[in-house]
C-alpha cells in the first residue's frame, strides 16, 4: 500500500478490517499533506483536523471492536462548500454574499456521516459556481497539485485539488454544466456526474447534481452507493434504488460505443485532446467493442440559449445584493451576469426552450449506444489565474459543448484519465451512458482503468 493519504478508500477499508492500518494513521497522514500543500493549493474553505482526529479515534475503536458504523467508517472525505453542513457558513465562493448558516446538513453530508465517514472540511468554489476555474472573489485562486501554475478546473475546484493532492480518497462536488468533469479532465481524476435525481439535494435545480470526485472508479462507485441513499427533501429524486458498493464487471466485446469528437458548437477540439480521446477509443476497440462515430448534435444557438438562461439566473442573484456587496463579486462574474439585464421574459422562455431542445437532441443522438466517448473539454488545463479557458473575455460558454448536454438530458457521464500533453498536463475522456445507467458508466470507467496503457495512468502528485 502507498502512504495512507495516497490510498484508495477501498484499500483503507480492507486495511482497517485487517487491523494493519488505523483511521488515526490515515487522518494524521492526510493532515501532513494538507499542512504542506494547502498554503499554495488553496483547496479548503474550512477544515477541522482536531475534530477529524477525535472522530478517527472513535472509528479506530469501532473497527477494533467489530462494530463499524457503516461502509465508510473512518474514511476521510471532503464536500464542496455549497453542500450544507450544519453550523458551517455557505458563502458559495463569493465575497459579496452574506453566508447562509444551515441548521441541518444537506442530504449528502448526512449520508456520509451516517456511513461513518470523517468529513475533513468543505472545499472551495468560484463565485456562485459559474466559472470553470478556481478563481474566487472570496477564496482567491485554487491551483493544480500537478503544476501550481495551472487551473484545477471548476466549479468543483477545491474538491478536484483535494482529490489529486491526497486530502483523503473521497470528495463530493456538484455539476450543472461540467463542474465535476472539468476538474476530472484537467487533474487526471475519475469522476461521475450521476443521473439527474440519483443523489438527493436539498436545493435541486435544472441540471444540477452532486457526485464523486476520486482517483479510482471503485471509490467513485463506493461513494455513490452511500450518497445516493434517499432523502425526502429532494422532490426531484429518482425512486430509491440500492446501488452496489463497487463497479460491476464489463464485457467490452460487442459493446456499442460511440466516438463523439465534434460537439457541433463552441471551440474546436485541440489536437492533443482529440488524439487522447481517440487513443481511449482504441482501447475499447481492441477489446472487441464496436466503436462508431457520433455525429455533432449540439447547435451554437442552443449553447447561447443556455448561457443566456444562466446569465439571467445569476443576474437575479446579483440584484439581490446591496450595491457595496455587488462590487465585491468577482468582476468577470459580475460582467457576465450584467449582460443578461436586457433579456425580456419572452427571450427567457425561448432560452428555456433551447435547453429542452438540447435535452431532446442528446437523448436521441446517443440512443443507439451503450456508451459514448468524447472529450470533456476542447483544451487542456490553462493558467490558474484565468477565470475561463480563454482568459477574461466574455464568451457564451464555448467549452461545455460536450459536458452540458448530459446535465440537461439527465444521463450519467464520468471522466477517466486517458493521456497527457507533451508538457505533462492530464487529459481525460468523458464516458457517458444511457439514461439512468450510472452502473454502466462506472463499470466502463473501472474497466478502462484496468486496461489502459501505463502511459495513460496518473502518478499522483501526493507529497508532504
Amino acid at each position: 500500500m502507498d502512504r495512507p493519504a495516497a490510498s484508495s478508500a477501498t484499500e483503507l477499508l480492507v486495511a482497517y478490517a485487517a487491523g494493519s492500518l488505523s483511521p488515526v494513521d490515515v487522518v494524521r497522514d492526510v493532515a501532513e499533506v494538507i499542512a504542506a500543500r494547502e498554503p499554495t493549493l488553496n483547496a479548503l474553505f474550512v477544515h477541522d483536523l482536531e475534530t477529524a482526529h477525535a472522530l478517527a479515534v472513535a472509528s479506530e475503536r469501532r473497527h477494533r471492536d467489530g462494530t463499524a458504523r457503516g461502509p465508510l467508517d473512518g474514511v476521510p472525505v471532503t464536500v464542496k462548500e455549497n453542500l450544507g453542513r450544519a453550523g458551517v457558513p455557505m458563502p458559495l465562493g463569493n465575497a459579496g454574499v452574506t453566508p447562509t448558516v444551515p441548521l441541518r446538513s444537506s442530504p449528502v453530508v448526512e449520508r456520509l456521516e451516517e456511513a461513518g465517514a470523517i468529513v475533513i472540511g468543505s472545499t472551495v468554489m468560484p463565485d456562485w459556481g459559474m466559472l470553470s476555474s478556481g478563481v474566487s472573489s472570496l477564496h482567491g485562486t485554487t491551483r493544480s497539485p500537478w503544476d501550481e501554475a495551472l487551473t484545477t478546473g471548476g466549479s468543483s475546484s477545491g474538491a478536484g485539488a483535494a482529490a489529486a493532492a491526497g486530502y483523503g480518497p473521497l470528495h463530493v462536488g456538484t455539476d450543472i454544466g461540467g463542474s465535476i468533469r472539468l476538474p476530472g479532465t484537467w487533474l487526471g481524476l475519475t469522476t461521475l456526474k450521476p443521473s439527474a435525481g440519483r443523489v438527493p439535494l436539498d436545493a435541486p435545480y435544472l441540471g444540477r447534481v452532486a457526485g464523486p470526485i476520486t482517483r479510482t472508479a471503485a471509490d467513485a462507485a463506493l461513494l455513490l452507493s452511500v450518497i445516493s441513499r434517499p432523502d425526502a427533501r429532494d422532490w426531484t429524486s429518482l425512486p430509491p434504488e440500492p446501488l452496489p458498493a463497487g463497479p460491476l464487471p464489463l464485457e467490452p466485446r460487442g459493446l456499442r460505443v460511440g466516438l463523439h469528437l465534434d460537439a457541433g458548437c463552441g471551440l474546436p477540439v485541440e489536437p492533443a485532446v482529440r488524439a487522447a480521446v481517440e487513443d481511449a477509443a482504441d482501447v475499447f476497440r481492441r477489446a472487441g467493442a464496436d466503436v462508431t462515430p457520433v455525429e455533432p448534435f449540439m447547435r451554437q444557438d442552443w449553447l447561447e440559449d443556455l448561457d443566456r438562461f444562466w446569465r439571467v439566473r445569476s443576474l437575479s442573484d446579483l440584484d439581490g445584493l446591496d450595491p457595496h456587496a455587488r462590487e465585491r463579486v468577482l468582476p468577470y462574474v459580475r460582467r457576465w451576469a450584467e449582460a443578461g439585464r436586457g433579456v425580456d421574459g419572452v427571450r427567457s422562455l425561448r432560452d428555456y426552450a433551447g435547453t429542452m431542445a438540447i435535452q431532446q437532441a442528446t437523448v436521441a443522438a446517443t440512443l443507439a449506444f451503450d456508451l459514448v466517448l468524447s472529450p470533456v473539454a476542447p483544451m487542456p488545463a490553462f493558467p490558474a489565474e484565468w477565470p475561463m479557458p480563454w482568459g477574461e473575455d466574455d464568451a457564451a460558454m464555448p467549452h461545455i459543448g460536450f459536458t452540458a448536454p448530459y446535465n440537461l438530458s439527465g444521463q450519467p457521464a464520468g471522466t477517466v484519465n486517458c493521456g497527457f500533453t507533451d508538457d505533462g498536463r492530464p487529459l481525460g475522456v468523458q464516458v457517458s451512458g444511457r439514461r439512468f445507467d450510472d452502473l454502466g458508466v462506472l463499470a466502463a470507467l473501472a474497466w478502462f482503468e484496468a486496461h489502459r496503457p501505463d502511459r495513460m495512468t496518473p502518478r499522483w502528485p501526493i507529497r508532504s
